[in-house]
């Protein structure tokens, strides 16, 4: 159950996070790539990335429920998919959070 919890939280507040940024609210993004993104691109890069947040986010609090109900029925499967829908929700994630600073910072360094 603290397992459940804890990933469960942390997911939550990355999908907040997330959501925030969505608004275009960019302020929780490193000052690198916010001195780097004109003021009209702002919102779409907020956008973009704010969903590659959200989608992380999503993931990790599926993983916390898979994980939850493995705990009841002791269901190993349950591990195996939530671990490989956890990994492909953050690679998802980062893939479209690095495509929007690639598109709208020409760089994500």
């Amino acid at each position: 159950m603290p397992a459940f919890i804890t990933v469960s939280g942390l997911g939550l507040l990355v999908c907040i996070l997330g959501i925030i940024n969505m608004t275009g609210n960019i302020s929780s993004i490193h000052s690198y790539h916010r001195q780097r993104v004109t003021e009209e691109n702002r919102k779409p890069f907020g956008r973009l990335v704010g969903l590659g947040t959200l989608i992380i986010g999503v993931a990790m609090i599926l993983f916390g429920v898979l994980f939850l109900i493995f705990e009841k029925t002791q269901l190993d499967i349950l591990v195996i998919i939530g671990a490989a829908e956890l990994i492909a929700g953050i690679i998802a994630g980062m893939v479209i959070s690095f495509y929007a600073m690639k598109k709208y910072n020409k760089g994500i360094f």
